[in-house]
């Protein structure tokens, strides 16, 4: 694709719902609390909170730098300033994690799909019981796969863009909406102090590490997302401020998460550590028994369906572009290749909740990953991300150059001069620090 054929996002507004809704996820309002729960409460929320803006904005601000510049998909922006070398690898490794984590990441979000009616309709299956029953979780990542697909389909500003601008406002309403309901519970107030009022002696290192995890892998660094959303963008768009509106969109998401959650978990008396199972056992119970329960949750799993979506469609987006990009493809045709391939490779990992031994069995003990699921979550959402992201830092920071970076980033925010120095610092030494951690925690934790 010629660079000024290159499409661009409608408004600043989209760019920012969209962006914000391909980081807004199941990681924020499913994920987000049973990890929260499990490393410490409150206080783990606050060195979450102290690692969005010391790691998440500033590697936003990578990964969007380049891709403006460059306005190429990751590989070859890579290429454009390094043509030789192993650089542009780390571009074509996010966008194979992108298309990796859509393969797997698609199978929770059809659970979410299935949670929705079955809780209107006054009773739910337990998790275990439902994602090893091939009947419902297939044909309901196949139906959220099809969404996804005619949604990207439509193009940029009248499928991706669209769509956040109608789903974004409506989740933090929802949102909204439930944590106030929560809150009201007798009983709730225990549940916001555990939430809210941090005891620092439950911080450990793994804690931390967590913490530096849930940044990362919210935020969408490492997995192409943010650099191809940032080749969308025009000279004059504010990366920065962008870039601040996402973090903070995003962390708010986690936070009405937890204001939900917690409120309800101590109201009837249900314990915290549950686990991946927090969300999909312990909310239908405590739904159907208030009034207007079967709404008030179905209302809960359809946030959780649209919060997927939205992400879904970003990972769906970035193969999809990669194809278009490189070998002239129509973006219907690219979309649905991509969309088909990665739902047959999703067929594993749906199979391998309890529907079949071998892949629910298969196991890397020394890891304590088991499931076929499990393996693709740790080798995609988990190493391939932090080792793309690790990857891009050191080649925007060393190679293309921080005072190259920077100056990108002050088109449209001339202020941002005045941080330059500083932030180029902070991702030449600071960031690559933080990421290597995580790296090396992935193993010994």
């Amino acid at each position: 694709m010629a660079k000024n054929q290159r499409d661009h996002w409608g408004s600043k507004l989209g760019f920012i719902l969209a962006t914000s809704g391909a980081a807004v996820g199941l990681g924020n309002i499913q994920r987000f609390p049973y990890i929260t729960a499990q490393w410490g409460g409150a206080a783990f929320f606050f060195v979450y909170l102290l690692c969005v803006l010391l790691l998440g904005l500033p590697l936003i601000l990578v990964e969007f730098s380049l891709g403006r510049h460059a306005r190429k998909n990751p590989m070859h922006a890579v290429a454009s300033i390094k043509p030789r070398g192993v650089w542009k690898y780390f571009g074509l490794l996010g966008i194979a994690t992108a298309f990796f984590i859509l393969s797997y990441y698609v199978v929770v979000a059809g659970w979410t799909l299935g949670y929705s009616f079955q809780i209107l309709g006054g009773k739910t299956l337990p998790i275990a019981e439902f994602s090893a029953n091939p009947w419902y979780c297939i044909p309901a990542a196949a139906l959220f796969q099809l969404i996804s697909i005619l949604i990207v389909g439509r193009g940029l500003k009248q499928g991706i863009e669209k769509l956040s601008k109608i789903l974004m406002p409506l989740l933090v309403f929802l949102l909204v909406g439930l944590a106030v309901r929560s809150l009201s519970l007798d009983g709730a107030s225990a549940g916001l102090e555990y939430y809210l009022s941090p005891d620092f002696s439950k911080i450990s290192p793994e804690a931390v590490l967590f913490a530096l995890c849930q940044a990362f892998f919210s935020l969408c660094i490492g997995e192409a997302v943010l650099v191809t959303y940032g080749s969308y963008t025009r000279k004059q768009d504010n990366l920065v401020a962008s870039a601040s509106y996402i973090a903070l969109f995003d962390t708010l998401i986690a936070m009405l998460s937890g204001l939900i959650i917690f409120p309800a978990l101590f109201a009837f008396g249900e314990p915290v550590d549950q686990g991946i199972g927090l969300i999909f056992n312990v909310m239908p119970q405590i739904f159907l028994k208030i009034p207007y329960g079967s709404v008030f949750g179905f209302g809960f799993f359809a946030i959780l369906a649209f919060a997927a979506l939205t992400t879904c469609v970003a990972l769906l987006e970035i193969p999809s572009n990669f194809l278009m990009e490189t070998f002239g493809w129509k973006r219907k045709k690219a979309v649905w290749v991509v969309g088909v391939v990665s739902y047959l490779i999703s067929i594993p990992s749906a199979l391998s909740n309890g529907a079949n031994q071998f892949l629910s069995d298969i196991s890397i003990p020394s890891l304590k990953i088991q499931g076929f699921y499990g393996m693709m979550d740790f080798f995609w959402g988990s190493l391939a991300m932090v080792v793309g992201g690790l990857g891009l830092t050191v080649f925007v920071a060393w190679i293309w150059g921080s005072e190259k970076a920077s100056k990108e980033l002050s088109f449209g925010c001339p202020f941002f001069k005045k941080f330059g120095k500083f932030w180029g610092f902070h991702i030449k030494f600071i960031c690559p620090l933080f990421i290597i951690l995580i790296l090396c925690g992935l193993f010994l934790v």
